[in-house]
């Protein structure tokens, strides 16, 4: 393999991208860090400059002792927030024996009370108080009594550690706002995701519904141009135009329910009860002989029914005939509707048995399990199964409001 095909074949690594949201994060971290180091060494300064101006100063080597950890612990504070106990333990123990790292032990007690538990804050502000007792005990201050300056120690102390924990608290609570918002936007996307499947299965079964009664019509039809070759031509011409127009109507039907899609709720051409009379009117013209038995009323047009109802009792007499020319091609079909206002409305599609095997014995039972869907959804209930003569029936009960 020759320099450059080995150079090709390096993968080349493409730079991971930091949100941007991350680097705000830890900028504004590192300012915070280098402003509380400021306050420390500045409070380091002046404690400095205060002993070395006394009267009577110590010697040397003393001061050393209490500046040099002081100058170490305002540097520490860089780490404060990878080991906040472990510094704050070390910072509050050096107390003891360096007035000049009070600052930074301050810094630490409050770095511990904001990223720890309160029993762990607690223990640490006890030993830095505990510490700074006994470094005033060792070295009094001469301008204060020292109950002034314990009531100023402890003070300070339960200030800081509030202060630490509402700065928690605060960022708690931001934490758990954005986790809010966060769990909002992903159960709106699941609620739209939802909204879109179901909606989804609606056009399925108005696409099924519509376009399987149209089929099953045109199958009839073809089958008997294919059956009849003999024919006189004008029975041929007739089928043939009967062909075309439920082709024509199936696609009309088609763009209908594609309309869905694009028209407003209200806008949409939906059947009403009124159009059974028409799917009767049609499958007579089929060959299927259809007899219906409207007791109710229902498909009288001056006669009111409840607009979802009726869809339904529509959709159920057009899946029961086109189930019927399907598995049971020639035999008599009865639609019979009961029933009156203020009480239930019962309608069932009943066939007798198939005179002769039918072209498909099989289906899929998307239809009835559609229907059963539209039922539950107006309170209604199905039921469907083999008659005793060995037919097929499939009965709907509906409310009918008065």
């Amino acid at each position: 393999m020759s320099g450059t095909d080995s150079r090709r074949a390096v993968p080349q690594q493409v730079p991971r991208q930091v949100p941007r949201q991350v680097v705000r994060q830890m900028v504004r971290d590192r300012l915070s860090d280098v402003v509380l180091i400021a306050l420390a060494a500045t409070l380091w300064l002046v404690t400095v400059m205060l002993r070395a101006g006394e009267p009577g100063a110590v010697p040397v080597w003393v001061l050393c002792v209490d500046w040099v950890p002081g100058l170490l612990g305002c540097v520490a504070l860089w780490w404060r927030r990878r080991f906040p106990v472990a510094l704050g333990v070390v910072l509050a123990v050096s107390s003891s024996f360096s007035e000049s790292i009070a600052g930074a032990a301050i810094a630490a007690l409050f770095t511990v009370a904001v990223h720890r538990p309160v029993r762990a804050t607690a223990a640490v502000c006890a030993l830095s108080l505990t510490a700074l007792a006994a470094y005033q005990l060792q070295w009094p201050e001469p301008t204060a009594p020292p109950v002034t300056v314990f009531a100023i120690m402890v003070l300070g102390h339960i200030a800081t550690v509030a202060w630490g924990l509402s700065v928690r608290h605060r960022r708690a609570l931001i934490d758990s706002l954005r986790e809010r918002a966060v769990a909002a936007e992903v159960e709106a996307r699941l609620r739209s995701e939802r909204s879109e499947h179901e909606a989804r299965e609606v056009l399925a079964r108005e696409m099924h519904d519509v376009l399987g009664h149209r089929l099953s019509l045109l199958s009839v039809h073809a089958g008997a141009l294919a059956y009849s070759r003999g024919a006189p031509a004008d029975d041929v011409a007739r089928a043939a135009e009967v062909v075309r127009e439920n082709a024509h109507r199936a696609l009309q039907d088609l763009r209908e329910v594609i309309g869905v899609l694009r028209a407003p709720v209200g806008e949409l051409p939906l059947p009403a009860v009124e159009d059974v009379l028409e799917l009767v009117d049609e499958a007579r013209q089929a060959g299927t002989p259809v007899e219906l038995r409207d007791e109710a009323g229902v498909t009288d047009s001056d006669r009111s029914f409840p607009e979802t109802q009726g869809r339904t009792l529509y959709r159920l007499v057009q899946e029961g005939l086109t189930n019927a020319r399907k598995h049971a091609p020639g035999a008599p079909v009865v639609v019979r509707i009961l029933g009156q206002a203020g009480e239930d409305v019962t309608a069932e599609v009943v066939n007798a048995p198939a005179p002769r095997p039918p072209s498909v014995p099989h289906g899929s039972g998307t239809g009835l399990s559609g229907l059963s869907e539209r039922a539950r959804l107006v309170a209604g209930q199905l039921e469907y199964g083999p008659t005793d003569s060995g037919g097929w029936r499939v009965r709907l009960r509906l409310p009918w409001p008065s």
